[in-house]
């Protein structure tokens, strides 16, 4: 049960482009290594080329299983194991979001959300304490400008009182 190689083509309208790939060819002596590697490029862009998009499938070469899903926008991915290797494991992970696929991922990702959250939070409680501030000195200033006018007034009334 192995995995050869995983790989990521778009499917352009006449010919698919590599984007990315990874290949697993320890398995393979070191001489064979690029010819290897060669026919499994040349067999996911071959296999992208000739799947209408929206579909998925697998195709048997060789001895290697081929497994290919083509997306609606024309984003495709290829999957190539031996005999062995379930095809309900390759289609689940051509299916993945790569940051739900792998845990680890999942968890950073959800603690970086977590972390804007908590920073947003932070800043919003930030200026509400400073307008909580500002609000305390201007009521201050209000208690002592009402102060001042309650004495005024007693002082004007008290000359006008009536005998």
């Amino acid at each position: 049960m192995k995995l050869y190689s995983l790989s990521v083509l778009y499917k352009g309208i006449n010919k698919s482009n590599l984007l990315k790939a990874a290949y697993d060819l320890s398995s393979f002596s070191f001489f064979q290594r690029s010819s290897v590697q060669e026919f499994m490029t040349f067999t996911s862009a071959l296999i992208v080329e000739r799947s209408s998009t929206g579909t998925r499938s697998s195709i048997k070469e060789q001895e290697y299983l081929c497994h290919v899903y083509v997306r609606n926008d024309s984003l495709g991915g290829v999957v190539i194991a031996d005999g062995e290797y379930p095809s309900r494991v390759c289609f689940t992970l051509l299916d993945k979001n790569p940051r739900e696929a792998d845990a680890m991922t999942k968890v950073q990702a959800e603690l970086d959300e977590t972390k804007i959250i908590l920073h947003n939070t932070m800043e919003s409680l930030l200026e509400r304490g400073e307008k909580l501030d500002d609000l305390v000195q201007k009521s201050e200033h209000l208690g002592t400008q009402s102060k001042a006018f309650y004495k005024t007034a007693r002082k004007q009334n008290s000359c006008c009182e009536v005998m």
